[in-house]
């Protein structure tokens, strides 16, 4: 696969170029040194042991490498990987068809597991410490609960909101893990061991442009990398210096703190608008157009992670460091906050 790409004799979709990208192997991730070193801990005795290992829960923002460490612990272990989400087990039966057909030492990712339906997280109680189901049969009096036996596996749960996650589901994981936004410099090398798994001649500095554009996120950071490619292949000769990086960028309208164009819209309406704040999110949402639900979840949390906005019992308010970012004098709308 990665020959193929490198070669260049067939563009491939992006699921197929994300999946050449991810690593396959504890060695080979970059980034999150003390989750990779407790995680090869528990790996090692469970191969030892010639046991599965205990199950493992992955808790982080999106794009971090929660489905690429699952695939390795699948890898480490030399077992098969069943790859499910929590949306789509509802009901105890659909558990239970998951859960009976795994096999011996199998892995199972379930992702967003916070969006597990009560009824099916119930089941995974069991199934999780006893590695038993409880299947019913009927309905009213008559209804009679058959055990069923499964198979040894160990669950890798995922999820964005480990606040969600009901206590008795979180303490029956073995071992759990939260990822952490990426450094500086273990994005370069992620940019640049893409670069080189995608045939991309690029610099350093290129490689630095990018990395401080992509919010922290491996997954951006690659996304962004094959759009820059594509602006050096056609207004260019190829090669991704810190230019080429920089002007490429600029088109995408990612700016240089890696805010888009609904980033800059909320903070522009913010700061303009509404003088800095404080208002509500349903009305920030009106006035930049989108649903509140995007605002809240998509440009909120890396506004507020930045220090551009707060979040108070009135609203939200633009910070010093907003008015900073947009080229404007600040009133004093942090003083009033």
């Amino acid at each position: 696969m990665i020959e193929s790409l490198v070669s260049g004799q067939q563009e491939p979709d992006d699921a197929i170029i994300e999946g050449a990208l991810r690593p396959t192997t504890l060695d080979e991730f970059i980034g999150q040194d003390r989750v990779k070193a407790q995680l090869g801990l528990v790996l090692t005795a469970a191969a030892a042991r010639s046991r599965p290992a205990d199950h493992v829960l992955l808790s982080g923002p999106p794009g971090l490498g929660k489905t690429t460490l699952a695939n390795i612990i699948a890898s480490e272990m030399q077992a098969p990987l069943r790859i499910t989400s929590g949306p789509a087990l509802q009901h105890a039966g659909d558990v239970a068809a998951v859960l009976s057909s795994l096999q011996p030492g199998e892995v199972l990712f379930l992702d967003e597991i916070h969006r597990t339906a009560r009824a099916a997280e119930e089941m995974l109680y069991l199934a999780m410490e006893d590695f038993r189901v409880d299947v019913v049969v009927g309905k009213g009096p008559g209804a009679t609960a058959i055990p069923l036996d499964i198979a040894p596996f160990t669950l890798v749960g995922a999820t964005t909101r480990a606040g969600l996650l009901p206590s008795p589901l979180r303490d029956r994981f073995g071992f759990t893990a939260h990822l952490d936004f990426y450094d500086g410099d273990d994005l370069i090398t992620i940019v640049e061991r893409s670069a080189l798994l995608l045939g991309c001649a690029m610099d350093r500095r290129g490689a630095a442009e990018i990395a401080g554009r992509c919010r922290g996120t491996p997954r951006i950071a690659n996304r962004l990398l094959r759009r820059v490619r594509d602006w050096a292949q056609v207004h260019g000769n190829g090669f991704i210096d810190q230019e080429v990086a920089k002007q490429a960028l600029d088109l995408y309208e990612v700016d240089t703190l890696g805010l888009d164009r609904i980033d800059r819209a909320v903070l522009k309406a913010l700061v303009v608008k509404f003088a800095g704040g404080p208002v509500g999110l349903s009305t920030l949402a009106v006035a930049v157009g989108e649903e509140p639900e995007s605002i809240e979840t998509v440009a909120e949390p890396f506004l507020v992670r930045l220090g551009l906005i707060m979040r108070t019992s009135r609203g939200r308010v633009a910070t010093a460091n907003a008015w900073s970012h947009l080229g404007l004098a600040d009133p004093g709308s942090h003083q009033r906050a």
